[in-house]
């Protein structure tokens, strides 16, 4: 046995550290916040938000205003209670400050405050402090105005008074600290549509978002509380909304042609659990399940869901076979038969709540469940007895489910038998790489045989496979997996990719970490894209989540100044490199233009390219001693040669390639419906809403 004080391999109590106050979280952020990329960073404005919400919620405030600031700055004002300025009986400081810098301190420990919040008990505030490089608070409460500073997480100074004021609430400004992101690029549409969902689930509640990050006046915010009332020049976004969970199935629907006339509705609390819940099948084969807990958006769902689901398979089988819709031969609607066209939303309050990770993505707490199977379960059997229009249209749509699925089944196990989704009989059209380490190896998707001829044979063999597909694949947006398996190109696809499709996906028996899409730079490529990413989305979005899917991004210019050669993957860049010499390239295609017309009006051309009158001697031997530049135009990776394509494109030390991700997977949900649906309008809608920030290829 090892003496008391004696190391064992070098171990000792001396090697044990001991992080105080917030540096756990800096040292750590991602434990905190999920991640430190887009995600994390706009975490830091949910968990602000949320303590302003959470007032909401109790009734206290009606009203917040999230501002983005110029500086990478984030505002963030309530009108309710503030938080108390007193000082604290245990850490003899201001309560304020023990908030803003002590992990686990807040007043949504013992219920007594808040009947239900959102934030992980005191956990949100301190952390966003801590990973700022400047926060301020402002607390105008009891006729004061209370202010504190700090510096990535500690104080710059005490609490202290600056003024007086006749309003009641709090305004926090944070700055998001570099050293922690790599990047501080908030995105509007983000924030927008978060905060548009809480404000269809707290009924009154007024939020405001404003984008003054670029507004280049001065802004002495001191003594303002809403910078709304400033009326500033700067986007801005107001909800309010009355209609709870049924305005929001709405709004998500609006797009669509609804099976049902009437939303199925409830609220009601058992077991000290509030439950919520709205949905209405539509004429389509994909589910939207919006799941809340204490008004925080779950993404990975959790025991609440589970509740719904449960009692909604259970409810509809019920009603099938009381009704006849089901004969006693006939087997059970499973659960996804039961959610194809499904848009739901689902909502609980809880006094205790308990979510699996700090980013709150899944509701742990048990009770949940029971509550929402028991609440629901009664009021979709008497919605479908009082509405048995409805209930008809229901049944009906889940049958057609059930019916596809047995067919979908069916040509799946034809097609896709044993070799496909083992990995064997790779199509013939695929030039596989050598690696089998699906770590190192690359799938790039081209468009058409002119393309995959280039780049297989500039490819580097060992770890880059080629999949040229023929043509514009099958819109999956609305199309089953039986006709989808009659597309040869999407049948391809799937066995080269190895993950299997439907109930057998595996992510695990992925062939290649990288799936690059390289097709071309005109509206064709950008088409076949928008498909391809359509069929990830719908039926591979574990792969896009697991961060596999990239989207090369080809130059658009080859420029030759002399000896010199470069590539340029935008206009901006073309103009950056050649810079003076723009008036000189432009000199060189007036003269190519005019070699093509008669020989006088030539001649007469060249005399007004130089000055008005005839060039200075010395001006003309600059000319003549000036490189030779020549541009050419990439439309297709076709027009490469190997060389050019491996160079600019494929070569890892030297290409750029754009990672796919869902930064909100039902924003991204909604616009594959838009724009890939069968409504006309609503794209059309779409499309002039947004044409001006398309960039056009002429």
């Amino acid at each position: 046995m090892a003496k008391k004080d004696e190391k064992i391999d070098g171990y000792g109590a001396e090697d044990i550290v001991v992080l105080e106050g917030l540096e756990p979280v800096r040292k750590r952020p991602g434990m905190y916040i999920g991640s430190t990329g887009p995600e994390g960073l706009h975490h830091l404005i949910w968990e602000i938000f949320d303590n302003s919400r959470d007032e909401a919620m109790g009734g206290f405030a009606n009203h917040i205003e999230v501002v983005l600031l110029p500086g990478n700055r984030v505002r963030v004002v309530d009108n309710g209670r503030g938080i108390p300025t007193d000082i604290h009986a245990k850490t003899k400081v201001s309560a304020l400050e023990t908030i803003m810098t002590t992990l686990h301190a807040g007043g949504k420990f013992e219920g007594k405050s808040y009947k239900v919040s959102g934030g992980l008990h005191g956990v949100g505030a301190s952390v966003v402090n801590a990973l700022s490089v400047h926060t301020e608070v402002r607390v105008h409460r009891d006729g004061a105005v209370h202010m504190q500073q700090y510096e990535r997480g500690k104080r710059v100074a005490p609490v202290k008074k600056v003024g007086t004021t006749k309003f009641r609430g709090t305004i926090v400004t944070f700055e998001p600290d570099l050293e922690i992101f790599k990047e501080i690029n908030f995105n509007w549409n983000q924030i927008v549509s978060h905060l548009r969902q809480q404000a269809y689930l707290v009924k009154g509640l007024q939020i405001v978002i404003i984008d003054a990050s670029k507004y280049e006046g001065k802004l002495k915010l001191d003594d303002i509380v809403f910078m709304q009332d400033l009326e500033l020049e700067v986007p801005s976004m107001t909800f309010y909304f009355d209609g709870g969970l049924v305005s929001l199935v709405r709004f998500y629907n609006q797009h669509q042609k609804p099976v049902h006339k009437n939303i199925c509705y409830v609220e009601k609390e058992v077991d000290d659990v509030s439950v919520e819940v709205a949905f209405q099948y539509i004429d389509d084969i994909s589910s939207r399940e919006l799941a809340f807990a204490n008004n925080t958006y779950n993404a990975e769902g959790g025991t609440h869901v589970t509740g719904f689901r449960t009692a909604l398979t259970r409810r509809i089988n019920d009603y099938a076979r009381k009704n006849n819709f089901l004969k006693e031969s006939d087997e059970n609607f499973t659960a996804d038969d039961v959610r194809e066209g499904l848009t739901s939303a689902i909502s609980v309050k809880l006094r205790e709540i308990q979510f699996e990770g700090q980013t709150k993505g899944k509701l742990g707490s048990v009770e949940a469940r029971g509550a929402v199977e028991k609440v629901f379960g009664e009021a979709l059997a008497l919605f479908m007895e009082e509405n048995p229009d409805d209930a008809r249209a229901i049944v009906n749509k889940v049958i057609l489910a059930l019916r596809a699925r047995k067919a979908a089944k069916a040509a799946k196990d034809s097609v896709l038998r044993k070799g496909a989704l083992e990995g064997l009989t790779l199509p013939g059209k695929l030039a596989d790489c050598q690696s089998n380490k699906a770590e190192d190896s690359e799938l790039f998707i081209v468009e058409g045989d002119s393309a995959g001829g280039s780049s297989k044979q500039g490819r580097d063999r060992r770890t880059q496979a080629i999949l040229p597909l023929k043509g514009k694949i099958l819109n999956v947006e609305r199309a089953r997996l039986d006709r989808m398996l009659e597309s040869n190109e999407i049948k391809s696809l799937v066995i080269a990719l190895g993950v299997g499709i439907g109930d057998v996906f595996d992510l695990s028996k992925l062939r290649y970490h990288k799936i690059i899409i390289a097709t071309d730079a005109d509206v064709d490529g950008a088409h076949i894209r928008a498909l391809l990413l359509t069929l990830f989305y719908r039926y591979f979005k574990a792969v896009i989540d697991g961060g596999f899917i990239y989207i090369a991004q080809p130059p658009l210019y080859k420029i030759k100044r002399g000896k010199e050669v470069t590539y340029a993957y935008s206009e901006e860049e073309k103009i950056a490199f050649l810079g003076k010499d723009v008036s000189l390239l432009e000199v060189v295609e007036e003269e190519v233009e005019s070699s093509l017309r008669p020989s006088r009006e030539s001649a007469d051309s060249k005399l007004k390219v130089g000055s008005k009158e005839e060039e200075p001697e010395e001006e003309a031997d600059t000319k003549k001693r000036a490189p030779k530049i020549s541009l050419q135009r990439y439309k297709g990776l076709g027009e490469m040669n190997p060389e050019e394509l491996w160079e600019t494109t494929m070569d890892p030390k030297s290409r750029i390639l754009k990672q796919v991700t869902i930064e909100d997977a039902v924003d991204a949900d909604k616009a594959f419906d838009v724009l890939m649906g069968e409504d006309v309008s609503a794209r059309k809608s779409f499309i002039q809403s947004n044409a001006k920030m398309a960039n056009i290829d002429a």
